[in-house]
């Protein structure tokens, strides 16, 4: 395998599992205060979606491993996928020019 293959493949990216997403208006966020509960429109026993780079990349269930929480992964896009969703958005990266 080619060293710059090597090196891309050692880069980190960010993983995110969301539970899930809720709107809130301003005035409810600053109300917030420790012990709020924020009820969240998705069931308790749904899939959880994983994401890189803000962008979907499978699913999976959330499981217990030793004091840690981790995911279970159930579904995974494929490499074409995973890869077009670590790439930098140029829409983004020209508007900031």
């Amino acid at each position: 395998m080619p060293a710059d293959i090597k090196a891309i493949l050692q880069l980190e990216v960010p993983l995110i599992v969301q539970i899930a997403m809720r709107i809130m208006t301003v005035e409810e966020v600053t109300s917030l205060v420790p012990g709020a509960i924020i009820e969240l429109p998705k069931p308790a026993d749904d899939e959880l979606e994983l994401l890189v780079n803000n962008k979907p990349i499978g699913t999976g269930t959330a499981v217990k491993v030793g004091e840690n929480y981790g995911l279970r992964v159930t579904y995974i896009g494929d490499l074409q996928d995973r890869i077009a969703a670590m790439a930098v958005d140029q829409t983004k990266t020209d508007v900031a020019k």
